[in-house]
């Protein structure tokens, strides 16, 4: 259980953000948080938010800087990085019995009911003079220009069927004639405009999101003659005009007219985990318990679950299936579908209900999380230390000692990693195969992986210290490359088949997307760092606004806008948006984001285990 702790009350001496400047993870607290106090005056920000491992631990130390009029109220000069030992003779309860300052407990999204979350400080729908989050109004933050800007290029997209909201197009382009699929609406793109309307207290929109892509799961999906499987939710869908009717009706593409005819995998988790998003953030139990919303979560974990002849966890996946949508060579096992796998199945397990059928869903979806954490957080995990004992693998083992398990050629270890992996710092692989290890670093597994807690708490840290240690690999100068490094020469003619749209350092071949600053200042308000993300703010509010909300940027430090990028490309803006709301009310985290998972099931031993 995680703890947020607020400065509520000013006086001469406020609380100062100088212990986020060297931040405690929650999970490798010490016993106490030392909290840095300042004798200066000022409004507060986002980093007075501190998470503890325990709302018992907060200790208030003094800086030197404090004049000795302070002393005969109990306290001494102190610096501020002295020892425990030397500030027993502290009367701490006499500071703390001084009514300049009050400390306020603020809990986490989980510990909070389901009625708790629906309620604000203000009317729900609220807004501020410049139209940004309430959370900004109610925070008393100054809102950045860019704010102003990006809701009002967010409200442009939005689209109407039938008179209610059902979603936002994928870009709104007015510098171009080619429109493509641009004027749709994606189910995975939707996803952080939904989470900037409901931390802004707009839910209707993401209700009827959910509903009218429910319904279009219903639809008969084919690709030429072949049927695709009931639960495959769309990739995109667009309201077209009947003239004849005259009445609108909603057109789903489920991959038949996608580049490469790939249904996409990924569409179907983005809809679970924004339902859970929903939920947590309204309190609204009644749309997920409803039969239609039960039967829409167990078709796609139907298609999931089934069992075949893998003797893996993970899901098994063609090329171009998730948001990299294009042949890049991340067939097989990769890490983003993996991560969003596991994260549906746990927010999946919290909403389904135990009757009929779903009970035995609920066993399956238990014993498959199970199966799936151990499988990822070993095979999939590099640090310095496996990517030295990968280096000294032997090959072509047999029987249940092998260690090489997936008989991982050590050659095949590109010369790249050994220079980019720190002493400290690790991350999620690629990709895991028979023969195969895929070591390239995406950013939304790695992401998603925090989010999810997919990776254990000091896997967390681990890719949060690889984010700083690489800093110019994989920030640079526009946040965040979706890949490092990127395929080029004859690699890249073998891999992508000379795609000119993925030449190197361009769109998923190591392109920097914006978008993902969502899923890094998620990860890092997670992991108690949230100072990573104010950084990547820093650089987007740099440039983002008067680039007009690219897609993505080109070059080796993201420097360029894509040579194909769309402008005002929406779920650019709301990234955005999504990424300064997290900063100014770190408690919205709890839509998005999945305490460690304590499923434990009965592990019975295998028949063909060799009797002792």
């Amino acid at each position: 259980m995680s703890y947020f702790y607020k400065a509520t009350e000013y006086s001469e001496n406020t609380l100062s953000a100088a212990a986020l400047e060297n931040p405690v993870s929650p999970y490798k607290s010490p016993p106490c948080l030392l909290l840095l106090c300042s004798h200066s005056v000022r409004a507060p920000s986002t980093d007075e938010f501190f998470c503890l491992s325990s709302p018992f631990s907060l200790l208030l130390l003094l800086r030197r800087s404090w004049s000795s009029e302070m002393e005969p109220h109990g306290l001494r000069a102190v610096g501020s990085h002295c020892s425990l030992s030397e500030m027993d003779d502290l009367d701490l309860s006499r500071a703390l019995d001084r009514p300049r300052l009050k400390i306020e407990r603020k809990r986490s999204f989980d510990e909070r009911s389901m009625s708790e979350l629906s309620r604000h400080d203000s009317p729900r729908g609220g807004r501020s003079v410049l139209d940004t989050p309430l959370s900004s109004a109610r925070n008393s933050f100054e809102p950045h220009p860019m704010m102003a800007e990006a809701w009002e290029a967010l409200r442009r997209s939005m689209v109407f069927f039938r008179g209610h909201p059902v979603g936002t197009l994928a870009a709104v382009d007015n510098t171009t004639d080619e429109v493509l699929n641009y004027d749709q609406v994606f189910v995975r793109d939707f996803v952080p405009s939904a989470l900037a309307f409901l931390m802004n207290g707009e839910s209707d929109i993401v209700k009827h999101f959910l509903l009218k892509t429910l319904q279009l799961q219903d639809s008969e999906k084919r690709v030429d003659r072949f049927k695709l499987g009931k639960g495959v939710m769309p990739a995109s869908f667009k309201v077209s005009h009947d003239p004849i009717r005259g009445k609108d009706h909603l057109v789903a593409d489920f991959g038949e007219t996608a580049i490469g005819r790939v249904a996409p995998v990924d569409s179907g988790f983005w809809w679970i985990i924004l339902l859970r998003a929903y939920t947590k953030s309204t309190g609204d139990l009644t749309l997920s318990e409803t039969p239609e919303c039960q039967k829409g979560m167990k078709l796609i974990l139907s298609l999931c679950l089934a069992e075949g002849f893998d003797t893996f966890p993970t899901l098994l996946c063609a090329d171009g299936c998730s948001m990299i949508d294009r042949r890049m060579g991340v067939y097989g096992y990769p890490i983003e579908i993996q991560a969003l796998f596991y994260m549906a199945l746990r927010c999946a397990l919290s909403m389904l209900k135990p009757d009929g059928d779903g009970r035995e869903v609920i066993e399956k979806i238990t014993k498959r999380l199970h199966a799936l954490s151990f499988h990822m957080r070993n095979y999939f995990w590099l640090d310095y230390q496996q990517l030295n004992d990968i280096y000294r693998y032997k090959t072509e083992e047999y029987s249940h000692t092998a260690v090489n398990k997936f008989n991982v050629m050590p050659d095949s270890i590109p010369e790249w990693v050994f220079d980019f992996m720190p002493l400290r710092g690790g991350y999620f692989v690629g990709n895991v195969g028979p023969a195969h290890m895929d070591f390239r670093w995406f950013a939304l597994g790695n992401c998603v992986s925090v989010m999810s807690s997919l990776a254990t708490p000091d896997q967390s840290m681990a890719i949060m210290d690889l984010l700083e240690h690489r800093w110019d690999e994989l920030v640079g100068e526009m946040p965040l490359k979706i890949c490092y490094p990127c395929l080029e020469g004859h690699e890249w003619r073998i891999v992508t088949g000379c795609d000119p749209k993925n030449t190197r350092w361009s769109y998923h071949n190591g392109g920097s997307w914006p978008v993902l600053l969502w899923q890094l200042t998620a990860a890092c308000i997670k992991t108690g760092r949230p100072q990573i993300a104010r950084r990547a703010v820093d650089l987007i509010e740099s440039r983002l606004h008067r680039d007009c909300w690219p897609e993505y940027y080109d070059g080796k430090l993201g420097r360029y806008v894509g040579k194909q990028a769309r402008k005002y490309q929406t779920w650019s803006i709301a990234g955005y948006l999504v990424a300064k709301m997290l900063l100014e009310d770190p408690s919205h985290i709890g839509m998005i984001s999945l305490d460690e998972d304590n499923v434990k099931p009965v592990i019975k031993r295998s028949a063909s285990w060799p009797q002792l």
